[in-house]
Parts: C-alpha cells; sequence; structure tokens
C-alpha cells in the first residue's frame, strides 16, 4: 500500500506478463554490466587488478544478457517492450557510486555485492510468476547462477590478485585515504584550533563576558571553516594531483576547521568566567596534542617534532591573543 503511495507511477511486479520479466530482466543485465564495465575503467589506474575481476563481472553479465535475448527472441519476437526497473515497485533505487569521482575498493565490492543479491532475489521472484517451462528454467539457472557469481567473484579475485597485487592496492588506497581525507581534514584542524585561539582569548580577557566571548568564538570557527572549505575546494580538482574530489576535501577541511574553533568556544556557554576559562585552556591542550597525534598516526611525522611544532606554535597565538585581550 505504502510503496503504491510513494510511487504511484510504476507497475506492480505482480502485474508483469512474461514478456515484460523478460524484457525487465534484458534491462537490467545490460544496466549492471554497464556499471561493471564503468567501475573497471575507472579503477583502471589505481587499481588494475580489480578492475580485471570487474571486467570478468561484466562479462558475465553480457553471458546472462545473451541467455535472456535468445530465448525472448525465440517466444515473442524481436521487439523488447520498453521497460526498466525504475518502472517496477519494490526495485532499490541504488545510489549512482560509479559515477563518483573518487571510489574505494570496499566500496565499490559492497556495491557488487548488492547488485547481485538483488539478481537472485529478482530471478527467483520471476521464476516463481512465470508458468511457460522455457522461461521458468532460464529465470531459474540465472537466479543460481547469480547466488554464484559473488563466489565467482571471489574466484575471481583469487585469480587475479596475489598477494602483490593485494597488498600494493591496499598501500594505493592508504594514500588515497590520505590525499582525500586526512591530510584535509588535518590542515582544517590545525587552522582551526591555532587560528581561533587569539579572537577567543583576546575576547575573553578583554570582555570577562561568557556569552559575548562564546560568540567571537563561534564566528571565528565558522568564518574560518567556510574560508578554509572554498580555499581547499579551489586549490585544485583533482585530476592531476589526485587528491581526490575538491567538493569532498573542501567539506572536509571546512568541518574540521570549524570543529577546531569550537572546542575552546564551548566551554564560554558556561557562566562563571574563571571556570570556562580554564576548561577551554585544558580543551586547548587537548586539541594540541591530538593534532601532533593525527601528524604522528597518518603523516609519519616523529612525535615529539609535531609535539613541538603545535604547541609551541599555539602558544604563542594563545599569548597573543591573551596580551592584546589584557592591554
Amino acid at each position: 500500500m505504502f510503496a503504491r503511495l510513494l510511487h504511484p507511477h510504476r507497475r506492480d511486479f505482480l502485474s508483469l506478463d512474461e514478456r515484460e520479466i523478460l524484457s525487465l530482466a534484458v534491462a537490467a543485465e545490460e544496466e549492471d554490466g554497464a556499471i561493471y564495465v564503468e567501475i573497471s575503467e575507472r579503477l583502471a589506474d589505481r587499481y588494475p587488478a580489480t578492475a580485471r575481476v570487474f571486467s570478468g563481472m561484466a562479462a558475465e553479465e553480457d553471458a546472462h544478457r545473451r541467455k535472456l535475448l535468445d530465448l525472448y527472441v525465440q517466444k515473442f519476437g524481436q521487439r523488447l517492450v520498453p521497460i526498466r526497473r525504475e518502472h517496477v515497485r519494490g526495485f532499490l533505487e541504488r545510489k549512482p557510486v560509479w559515477l563518483m569521482e573518487t571510489m574505494g575498493l570496499e566500496q565499490v565490492r559492497q556495491l557488487a555485492y548488492e547488485m547481485e543479491e538483488s539478481a537472485v532475489h529478482f530471478y527467483t521472484e520471476a521464476a516463481a510468476r512465470t508458468t511457460d517451462v522455457d522461461v521458468r528454467r532460464l529465470l531459474g539457472d540465472l537466479a543460481i547462477e547469480e547466488r554464484q557469481h559473488a563466489t565467482r567473484a571471489d574466484e575471481l579475485q583469487g585469480e587475479v590478485l596475489g598477494p602483490e597485487e593485494r597488498a600494493r592496492e591496499k598501500t594505493e588506497e592508504h594514500r588515497q585515504f590520505l590525499l582525500t581525507y586526512v591530510q584535509p581534514g588535518l590542515a582544517g584542524l590545525m587552522d582551526g584550533s591555532v587560528s581561533t585561539l587569539a579572537p577567543v582569548f583576546a575576547a575573553a580577557f578583554a570582555t570577562g563576558d561568557t556569552w559575548s566571548t562564546f560568540l567571537v568564538g563561534l564566528a571565528a570557527a565558522v568564518g574560518a571553516g567556510i574560508s578554509m572549505g572554498f580555499t581547499e575546494a579551489a586549490a585544485d580538482d583533482g585530476r592531476l594531483t589526485g587528491r581526490g574530489s575538491p567538493i569532498t576535501r573542501g567539506v572536509v577541511t571546512g568541518l574540521m576547521t570549524t570543529l577546531g574553533g569550537l572546542g575552546h568556544a564551548l566551554p564560554y556557554l558556561i557562566p562563571h568566567f574563571w571556570t570556562a576559562t580554564g576548561l577551554a585552556i585544558a580543551v586547548v591542550v587537548v586539541e594540541l596534542w591530538a593534532i601532533a597525534f593525527i601528524q604522528n598516526r597518518y603523516m609519519q611525522t616523529p612525535f615529539w617534532r609535531a609535539a613541538l611544532q603545535v604547541v609551541v606554535g599555539g602558544a604563542l597565538v594563545f599569548a597573543a591573543g591573551t596580551l592584546i585581550g589584557n592591554a
């Protein structure tokens, strides 16, 4: 009932006849095969071994399409019914992951699993709906093949991805994660945590008012986040540097910058000035050590060098804000 209300212009699956079911199956196999080809091409430069896995899966889908077409022509002639999955209630609308600028290995492998599971259920239900012996046999066989397709994918990975290829692709995926998420996020966190210290503590000691200080910190954090986000997104489009989607990097940088600035502004929601200031200083210490840890963990910067750089820089900005606020 709810499906009809949400999708009033779609057909019920139970209303499809055998000709429409076969046409729908052909369209579905064509679409899935095209998706696998697209994924293969997009992964070819960075993950060539996994790209070959998806090429093999595309070939499997094409073989299914030919079987369906042969039976359709035999039963119903040359003209297919123009029906696709989006015309039928019950099919899940998948996000077009294959069109994303950057795709993680686990992300596309999960997509492939979901596609195959959906195909299994479709062929199982379709076979139960048909009365023609030949159509029922083919749909049942395809349900079995699709169920084995996940196993076949594992076999293809075993054939194509040896230990060296797996290690190489894992390293490449880690590097891509660093370029797209860790580096922009770290830059934003550092900027938000350090650059907003001066205005927050200058406002705190100049006014002695916690609410005013919080508003200054909030404005500084949000403004820095917007500025850093746009700067990162405009720095490069990722095509030549391989740093991934500029929108993704911009959003990550902007959010982490804002978060870094808000960390030591939020304590000033406490109405008692010295309690809020003491807590804010403690938060600053935690922020700076967290930045040093991230640099050491993901950027291989020696911990004490990272700590010295961040803590000394933060201390200088904090001192500047405190002096200006007390002037």
